[in-house]
């Protein structure tokens, strides 16, 4: 191909679009390493993905439902706290002190946000937590558990810790000295890896099977990012995935209207990037946040979700042929 000159002069036309396209994929193509599944010819371990409902106990129910009248907060300041609950009351209780610690600097009152921090304390379950617990102990081996919180990372170190299950935490901040060593530390000694979700990134498990969906974030891709750390090349054993849900909450909206109908969970590697990168939206996510935030009812909410989940499957389909195509074409230029 050339140096970076020649080749920007023969094949770049401006930044979106290549030019003498088909001769630059025939090239490509030559020294192109499959990697896709379909691809690779090898025999890859099977998803099996249990969905695992979360009854509320009565104290976060009762939270929850207080949350949902708060009126001194915005819409996204709403499912912000309802998320968090979701996740713990550690997590939940950061933002409320947030939200008053910033309203006090501004000279400002919110009654509500500081009557539910005063209560929040008065919130003595964690159904999540304890079915964390429970799993952990029959699988008996290593589980990795993904959250979108560190209030919640750290809360569950000590949870586990407490009912004799040895964890290590991994985030993003850590460096990469620090990082190889948190990994180290869990497939030597440790049951549980605690993984924030800049944590989940640039790090390999696959000695690991056992992944519980603690926190669902509201990106398809990060779903995928997430399994792809011990479902890859090396892995011997088939991966369990647990993706808990508070029932009647906002995160069983998102399992069940969006999640399970685009089948996230047995999409392949690389087809769920494919998928995306054709849908004509500028974020999934805030796609899924404008459906939470502006549907004025239950129905007016399965509907919207409806639609987008429709435009996620056509895509799936466009990139399944696409991928067929491309495949078909390789061979031919190889043969």
């Amino acid at each position: 191909m050339g140096d970076i000159s020649s080749f920007e002069k023969e094949y770049r036309s401006n930044k979106r679009s290549p030019k003498n396209e088909e001769k630059l994929k025939e090239l490509v193509n030559k020294v192109m390493v499959r990697n896709r599944r379909e691809e690779t010819g090898i025999e890859w371990t099977k998803r099996i993905v249990e969905t695992v409902p979360i009854e509320f106990s009565e104290s976060e129910r009762a939270f929850y439902e207080e949350i949902e009248k708060l009126d001194d907060a915005n819409h996204f300041g709403l499912l912000t706290l309802k998320r968090e609950l979701c996740s713990s009351r550690e997590a939940a209780f950061m933002t409320l002190k947030n939200m008053v610690e910033r309203a006090h600097a501004d000279g400002r009152e919110l009654s509500g946000a500081e009557r539910l921090l005063n209560k929040i304390g008065e919130v003595d379950g964690h159904a999540k937590a304890e079915k964390a617990l429970e799993i952990i102990k029959n699988i008996n081996d290593k589980v990795i558990i993904f959250t979108e919180y560190r209030a919640t990372q750290l809360y569950l170190q000590w949870f586990l810790k407490q009912n004799g299950i040895s964890s290590v935490p991994f985030r993003g901040g850590f460096k990469r000295g620090k990082k190889d060593w948190m990994r180290q530390l869990f497939q030597n000694h440790a049951q549980v890896l605690i993984a924030t979700e800049a944590g989940g990134e640039g790090i390999n498990l696959q000695f690991c099977s056992h992944i519980i969906n603690y926190d669902l974030p509201w990106n398809p891709m990060r779903i995928e990012q997430r399994i792809g750390r011990i479902h890859r090349l090396g892995q011997q054993e088939d991966v369990k995935i647990y993706n808990f849900a508070v029932t009647d909450t906002v995160e069983q909206h998102i399992l069940k209207l969006l999640y399970e109908k685009i089948h996230l969970f047995e999409a392949v590697i690389g087809e769920l990037d494919d998928i995306l990168t054709k849908i004509d939206l500028p974020s999934v996510e805030e796609h899924v946040q404008d459906i939470l935030l502006h549907s004025d009812s239950e129905g007016e909410m399965r509907i919207k979700f409806d639609h987008l989940a429709a435009i996620m499957n056509e895509a799936q389909e466009e990139a399944v042929n696409s991928n067929e195509e491309e495949s078909i074409d390789a061979t031919a230029s190889s043969s």
